[in-house]
């Protein structure tokens, strides 16, 4: 299979990974988490799992997901809080309510929000 890395902030160091994924979501989908109670927008992908071990050991073995599979970085929200989460594409589904997504940060990477996705700013994309 064709590989390739890249650096990961979050891990501090570089991260081998598939040159082809499959995602599904895309950057501006709103999601919601499969077993807790918060949903979020994409804005960014990993291919595969990019953050820290320690990170990684945090989470019940029980629960553990893979971690050769997309995880996404959300701009989050719940009823009491709005936060960035870092969540793997099995515990994602997508959002039924289709409604807007109250981030605080989200008018520093979105534009309009328009047929149940947001449109990232322009001056973002490349």
């Amino acid at each position: 299979m064709n590989r390739a890395s890249f650096f990961s902030p979050q891990a501090g160091r570089v991260i081998d990974a598939p040159r082809r994924i499959r995602a599904r979501f895309a950057i501006g989908d709103v999601v919601r988490h499969r077993l807790h109670d918060f949903r979020g927008v994409v804005f960014d992908i990993d291919p595969v799992f990019a953050n820290s071990d320690e990170w990684y050991e945090s989470i019940p073995a029980d629960v553990r997901p893979p971690r050769d599979q997309p995880f996404y970085h959300l701009l989050a929200e719940n009823e009491e809080a709005s936060y960035v989460a870092y969540v793997s594409q099995q515990n994602l589904l997508g959002d039924p309510e289709g409604g807007p997504v109250d981030h605080p940060s989200l008018s520093q990477m979105f534009d309009a929000f328009d047929d149940g996705r947001y449109h990232l700013r322009r001056s973002l994309a490349h």
